[in-house]
């Protein structure tokens, strides 16, 4: 039904590698020890779930290598990846150790930010803390501004996952459980090619709505009850993550009001998003929307509780975030949610997710916006 986007190739993996390689150059250090993390994935192609033992990787300036017990090389030989030298540690052995043959005793290592700590505290003991060096804000800056190849995949587990919502919001009925329709959207996922289904489904209905995410247990749609579905998927590693808050029947005239006032602040922080706007003032356009309306301030209820937005690629919550007092600026290729949800406790929640991604000519939206409180697709 949709014509795939191309996975993300060796080639850009070493175009990405080697502009680490020159940060470790320019900020002299030694070398950066990836963990079993998402930016494992970005910079070299393996994939590997984090555990109690250290799988990850050594980037110097000259060299990559990958860090391994000695019972899962194999494993890990099989998998794709970039080329580099394999170093295997046993389960007698000190994996920090093996990290340390790999820098110059002069020089500092710095980490993936996302390393356990039992992981920072075994590279302590050989390293001394002076050494080590946090290595998130270098991942983050080369990891911020996303690739045409990347956005291409970001749209396309977007529309995929947009027609998941379109199919879901056509099954619910009276006497559907919130369970039903979240085993429904996974299918549904399945069905249109993403071969890990849903990455994750919050159905809710009526009060729960008013949960950001979610309520726990199972619920019964009534007639007459707001609906609100966010789900996504991935797709080469690349994550969708969509909301739509409406009514099946003719609404009340309160959920109308706040429907239409969340749009009003949803399309608020679209056009405050230009090149060169700090973060934190998309934050501010959605906040004063809701205070104009007489909802708010801050974060104060009946209002919006949380962040506008958040940055998306490899996770689905990153780096840039939508958060006041942000500073950092908009520039093109960074992709970011636009969600600023209005909660009425005890009655209702609305929120409309569609996500934005800044070209060289200002932003651009992923999905198109919903339409009204009974018209969740444009």
């Amino acid at each position: 039904m949709f014509t795939p986007a191309s996975p993300i190739g060796d080639a850009e993996r070493r175009l990405r590698l080697a502009r680490l390689q020159q940060c470790l150059i320019d900020n002299r250090v030694g070398g950066l020890l990836l963990g079993s993390t998402e930016s494992l994935r970005y910079f070299t192609g393996l994939v590997w779930h984090a555990s109690e033992r250290l799988v990850g990787a050594v980037v110097t300036p000259a060299s990559l290598t990958y860090i391994v017990p000695g019972f899962e090389r194999s494993r890990v030989d099989s998998l794709p990846k970039l080329d580099g030298d394999i170093l295997t540690w046993e389960e007698d052995e000190s994996s920090a150790a093996l990290v340390s043959r790999l820098i110059d005793p002069a020089a500092s290592l710095a980490l993936d930010d996302a390393l356990p700590l039992f992981v920072y505290h075994a590279l302590v003991r050989v390293f001394g803390a002076s050494r080590l060096t946090d290595g998130g804000r270098m991942i983050r800056d080369l990891r911020l501004c996303k690739s045409l190849n990347e956005i291409a995949l970001i749209q396309y587990a977007m529309t995929l996952t947009m027609e998941v919502q379109r199919r879901a919001h056509a099954i619910i009925r009276p006497g559907i459980r919130a369970s039903e329709v979240a085993r429904y959207i996974d299918d549904q996922h399945r069905e249109l090619g993403a071969d890990n289904g849903s990455t994750f489904s919050i159905v809710s209905f009526g009060k729960a709505t008013s949960l950001p995410h979610g309520a726990d247990g199972d619920q019964t749609y009534r007639a007459g009850d707001v609906v609100l579905v966010d789900t996504g998927c991935r797709i080469d590693g690349y994550h969708s993550d969509l909301t739509r808050t409406y009514a099946l029947d003719e609404p009340s005239a309160e959920f109308s009001r706040i429907w239409h006032i969340e749009r009003e602040a949803q399309q608020a922080v679209f056009d405050a998003a230009q090149l060169g706007a700090p973060c934190g003032t998309l934050d501010d356009a959605a906040r004063a929307v809701l205070v104009s309306h007489g909802l708010g301030p801050g974060y104060d209820l009946p209002g919006l509780p949380h962040r506008a937005g958040h940055g998306l690629g490899l996770e689905i919550h990153e780096e840039p975030y939508l958060v006041r007092g942000n500073v950092t600026s908009l520039k093109a290729g960074m992709c970011v949610s636009n969600e600023p949800m209005i909660v009425i406790p005890g009655q209702f929640g609305v929120r409309l997710e569609d996500h934005i991604y800044m070209a060289d000519d200002g932003p651009h939206w992923f999905t198109t916006p919903a339409k009204g409180p009974t018209e969740p697709f444009a």
